[in-house]
């Protein structure tokens, strides 16, 4: 295993590493000559200096963290002072929030400083809420709704009773991402086929770049910041597709910006999320309105703040609010969306969306998805299942009614599994004799299946997926067990257990139906997903907007270069030394 990857505790809490770009020392100021000609001159006086004791903290940003090798990914120990609940109170407490006119296309108010807050909530979050609480996850999302803005919760206790104006479903962007990602793949599929010219021809060309084979997600952001960092050859595999997070704070921004006639400085957006790693993720330099605007003001994030299903409550707390009372009904009205499509989209019939089945997973379901909608495009064809090496790894084959073998894909939860996959894809060394074969030293194994042969991995960093975010609530937090600190003794079985609850929680919404009641029968429906529909919807929102799909919903990555470990030669060190003292280089 990497020497900087700690396997002690396989979730997403990674220690910082020994190295940190941003200093810890604080530079001496200047200070003018001193009058005494004699005050450089030598002497014997053996005492120290005392050192300066009143130096400032250092600030160690999100963003730094990101520029950063020293770390994998995210952890507690990491400073997040810029994304917390705390944060999010200050924010709404800072001015008198803006003001929608009554037919809920304009603003009232354009008071310097004042804000339109927005909220974000991950179906990961509403179940950990709802094993918490005994509540079911729609029960959980209702409390979470009241407490951001119904008239018990946050504004009935804040300085300028500013609320969130609307607060959206994750799941809507999710969506949207498992239909172009199956676009994403099969693009290339058909390249190989003959049925395209080789470039990424996905869904009428959003997507205008190239994802090796196999495509590997990248909705996991403590598994992006470890492929940036410590493996770039596995970058070209990376999905270009924004995560569900992501994507959702784009549609945010720029809809509510071009319909009120606001800038995007004055949205506010806060994601609840059930890891830490997302907190990364929003600070992302490519994650910013700068990616689908030209600005000259300085960007501004997609997504302003995330906090966790953990912080939630803790946010709860600070206002006093006990989120336990707070009604599991939804709010007796809701100010309609800026555009009415996109309300609809995010705004769907009670009990009309989904979180999925088991096998999709509780981290989205993309590769589930992908197979279904693969192998809906051939009569016959089957998924099978195999399970690997242990319970995170899981193969799959689609085959055809004959047995051909179709699609091969496989999911790669925790870091321990991760690290075999990367292992997989490194590229062969180059042989450096004339006329000499690519090589290298022949790996145990080497002649059978490798993660190469896939078509698609659902990577993810957490083990059990993302309903085992390191920001979810535990099962010997005090809320859960009702006792102090000292009196927990909650091991791994209780863990394990815990989680069940929290995985059966997020799997127990009921089947999709229309305000009739009757069953949903679109003609293309996959997976309770209708493509078409998300695409329209999805057309409507570019065409809306004036900006091109591929601006909205890709993103790009770059290898993060580190100076750790690397030997310095004599020159570069006596050009640094010089440096320091100003040598005049």
């Amino acid at each position: 295993m990497s020497a900087i990857l700690s396997a002690d505790d396989l979730n997403d809490f990674i220690s910082p590493g020994v190295a940190c770009i941003k200093p810890i020392e604080t530079l001496p100021t200047s200070s003018p000559p001193p009058s005494d000609p004699n005050a450089y001159e030598v002497s014997f006086n053996t005492e120290r200096p005392i050192p300066q004791s009143d130096l400032p903290p250092a600030q160690i940003s999100l963003t730094d963290c990101l520029a950063c090798s020293g770390c994998v990914t995210s952890a507690e120990a990491v400073l997040v002072s810029l994304q917390s609940h705390a944060e999010v109170l200050s924010v709404l407490d800072a001015a008198p929030g803006l003001r929608l006119s009554p037919d809920g296309l304009g603003i009232e108010n354009l008071d310097t400083g004042s804000k339109i807050f927005v909220a974000s909530v991950s179906p990961q979050s509403r179940a950990s809420i709802a094993a918490t609480y005994g509540v079911t996850e729609q029960q959980a999302g209702n409390m979470i709704e009241q407490l951001l803005c119904g008239p018990r919760g946050l504004k009935s206790r804040a300085v300028y009773r500013n609320g969130f104006q609307w607060v959206v479903d994750i799941n809507a962007a999710r969506e949207a991402c498992l239909v172009l990602g199956a676009d994403e793949l099969m693009g290339p599929i058909l390249a190989e086929q003959g049925g395209t010219d080789g470039t990424n021809q996905v869904s009428n060309g959003e997507a205008d770049i190239q994802s090796i084979k196999p495509i590997l997600t990248s909705s996991c952001p403590g598994w992006v910041c470890y492929a940036e960092k410590t493996h770039p050859y596995v970058l070209p595999h990376l999905s270009r597709l924004k995560s569900p997070q992501a994507l959702m704070g784009t549609l945010l921004k720029t809809t509510i910006s071009r319909r009120l006639g606001i800038s995007p400085d004055r949205i506010w957006h806060v994601a609840v999320m059930p890891c830490f790693d997302k907190k990364l993720e929003a600070s992302r330099e490519e994650l910013t309105n700068e990616a689908w605007e030209n600005t000259a003001t300085g960007s501004v994030r997609d997504v302003d703040c995330v906090i966790t299903s953990k912080e939630l409550l803790m946010l709860a707390d600070s206002r006093r609010v006990d989120f336990s009372k707070l009604p599991r009904t939804p709010l007796a009205s809701r100010a309609p969306f800026p555009d009415a499509k996109l309300h609809s989209f995010l705004y769907p019939p009670p009990r009309w969306r989904k979180n999925g089945d088991a096998a999709s997973g509780t981290s989205g379901g993309n590769l589930h998805y992908i197979l279904k909608h693969f192998a809906a495009q051939f009569v016959g064809a089957s998924v099978q299942t195999t399970r690997g090496r242990n319970v995170d790894v899981q193969e799959y084959t689609v085959t055809s009614a004959t047995g051909e073998i179709l699609l091969k894909g496989a999911r790669y939860y925790g870091f321990r599994n991760i690290q075999n996959l990367v292992r997989r894809l490194k590229p062969a060394k180059s042989s450096r004799l004339p006329g000499g074969r690519p090589g290298g030293p022949v790996r145990k194994g080497a002649g059978k299946a490798t993660g190469l042969e896939y078509a698609y991995v659902e990577v993810m960093a957490c083990p059990g997926g993302c309903t085992n975010g390191g920001g979810q609530i535990k099962v010997d937090d005090p809320v859960v067990s009702g006792r102090q600190p000292s009196e927990l003794k909650a091991g791994p079985q209780e863990q394990k257990a815990w989680l069940a609850q929290i995985d059966e929680a997020y799997w127990s919404s009921e089947d999709k139906i229309d305000d009739d009641g009757a069953l949903d029968i679109r003609h293309d429906i996959v997976d309770g997903i209708s493509p078409s529909y998300v695409k329209d919807t999805l057309a409507h929102w570019a065409a809306t907007t004036g900006i091109d799909l591929k601006r909205l919903a890709y993103t790009s990555y770059r290898e993060v270069v580190s100076d750790v470990g690397k030997k310095v030669g004599e020159t570069e060190r006596v050009i640094e030394i010089a440096g320091k003292i100003g040598g005049g280089w």
